[in-house]
């Protein structure tokens, strides 16, 4: 039934799709088929999809076809598969959150984001890997074992979406939920070339957040574009009582989630932007910076005015790790205290962690956070955005745990290279990651672009205009992994340390 369409259906972005599927240039059962074919072909060297549903996916695309020919009102996403990262139920797979203790849990309902998903047209593909629950920025664990990044089978994808990043990449599906704390979105969008995006608190609602006024962590879309990303957020954004930070009222929330699926155009030279190899605290790799330095000159005579400088993060580390201590107790305390044996080295570190801290140390910590974000909004009183790199690394071998070392000097803790990321997660601002070239070891980079709190609207149009302009220049333009070298390569599960810590 597919005519005129210039690349394997698999590869296509979720708007491109949605837009093809709507003039039946293209069958919603054509794009499901493809994608199960792409993944049978190479998920055996990646390991992204870790539980499958292709029959309920091929059931999905039966039907959407089925309500185009009858002329149903479509919706926003109607006919496409997504990735569902296993932190996050949907009914009837496997939900184990890469945790022993949950190996043989199976979800009876589909959480309120995937029930979105659902509504809008779209269909589950299957489960994606993550982290034992989704600690660390590598995507490993006993369950299901490593994910590889498909731009390099010896690398990691990072994490903790590491699988939907992965698997964007690899061309599974179009879209893919993530979820982020201390950039786990953002990372593995930036390790693995595709876009992933933090919103502020509240937007995309949760209602199983762990402390539900401790807003560190939140839920995300990432696709492999910002269109295809903002999309997906159009359908996220919704109005849900259940989550403290989204701001509903008579059934409506303060943003408008229909402005997300038509992004405005945006003018680049009327902004102020500052641009930041490392947020002034961030133990930033060498390869990083210098691929950054190219960056900069190419991009900052774009804006009204750029200059170099970032928001005073005096104290980002300290806050970050009393807090995320916090939350690791209140969440795990109990699953190590009962069941030590199955419970990873980073939840367990994390856990022992957010132990040592007295109760003046958290007080201390929450106080530093205020004045955190006081700076935060008195220095975007005379800035639009802050860029800088997504990550502070280059992507390394996915049999290391975490980075010990950078550069040769010593990282603080497990989670201490994501210092680029968590500095906007303590402000609570929006941040995005597109990719934006390749670096020296031909990994692709990541670009971090931050606005001001509940701006959303506005970092999704300044990076889908930088999106763009990247992509006409050649040295930036963002390339996708090989796929005839993926099909070829033997099984990552043959690979020693595949199942281990």
């Amino acid at each position: 039934m597919a005519r005129d369409i210039p690349t394997d259906p698999a590869d296509l972005g979720a708007a491109e799709a949605r837009r093809l599927i709507a003039r039946k240039a293209l069958s919603a059962t054509e794009l499901a088929i493809a994608c199960i074919t792409r993944v049978e072909a190479v998920d055996h060297a990646v390991n992204a999809l870790v539980a499958r549903d292709f029959d309920g996916l091929r059931e999905g695309a039966w039907a959407a076809d089925k309500a185009l020919a009858s002329g149903a009102d479509l919706g926003a996403l109607h006919g496409l598969p997504f990735g569902v990262k296993d932190m996050v139920d949907v009914a009837g797979l496997p939900t184990t959150f890469g945790s022993e203790l949950f190996r043989d849990n199976v979800a009876t309902k589909d959480d309120a984001m995937v029930a979105a998903m659902r509504r809008a047209g779209a269909t589950p593909m299957g489960k994606t890997n993550n982290p034992e629950w989704s600690a660390g920025g590598n995507t490993r664990n006993r369950v299901y074992g490593a994910t590889a990044n498909p731009h390099d089978l010896t690398r990691t994808c990072a994490g903790s979406s590491g699988g939907s990043a992965a698997g964007l990449a690899a061309g599974y599906f179009p879209l893919a939920t993530g979820s982020d704390t201390g950039g786990s979105l953002r990372n593995p969008a930036a390790f693995c070339g595709v876009v992933g995006y933090r919103p502020s608190p509240g937007v995309v609602p949760g209602n199983t957040r762990g402390i539900g006024y401790l807003p560190l962590s939140t839920a995300g879309p990432m696709g492999r574009n910002v269109e295809d990303t903002a999309l997906m957020l159009s359908v996220l954004a919704r109005p849900d009582m259940r989550d403290p930070y989204t701001a509903t009222v008579d059934g409506r929330t303060a943003w408008n989630p229909a402005s997300f699926a038509n992004l405005p155009r945006c003018d680049l030279s009327s902004l102020r932007v500052a641009f930041t190899e490392d947020y002034g605290f961030a133990p930033t790799e060498g390869i990083v910076r210098d691929h950054f330095r190219t960056v900069v000159p190419q991009l900052s005579q774009l804006f009204g005015a750029a200059d170099d400088g970032t928001p005073d993060c005096t104290d980002a580390d300290r806050i970050f790790s009393v807090l995320r201590g916090i939350l690791f107790v209140a969440m795990h305390g109990k699953r190590l205290d009962h069941h030590p044996e199955q419970v990873g080295p980073n939840v367990t570190e994390n856990v022992h962690e957010g132990r040592s801290f007295t109760p003046d140390d958290i007080a201390e910590a929450l106080s530093m956070q205020g004045a955190f974000y006081q700076r935060w909004q008195t220095w975007f009183e005379t800035h639009d955005y802050v860029i800088s790199p997504a990550v502070t690394i280059s992507p390394r071998d996915w049999h290391e745990l975490y980075p010990t070392k950078i550069d040769g000097v010593a990282t603080k803790s497990y989670y201490h290279w994501l210092a680029m990321a968590y500095a906007s997660t303590i402000a609570g601002h929006p941040s995005i990651t597109i990719p934006c070239g390749r670096d020296a070891n031909g990994m692709p980079f990541g670009l971090q672009i931050v606005g001001r709190r509940y701006d959303d609207l506005g970092v999704l149009s300044v990076a889908a205009e930088l999106e763009a302009i990247i992509a006409g220049i050649s040295d930036l333009a963002p390339r996708g992994p090989d796929i005839s070298a993926l099909k070829s390569a033997g099984p990552l599960s043959d690979v020693e340390g595949f199942l281990s810590l």
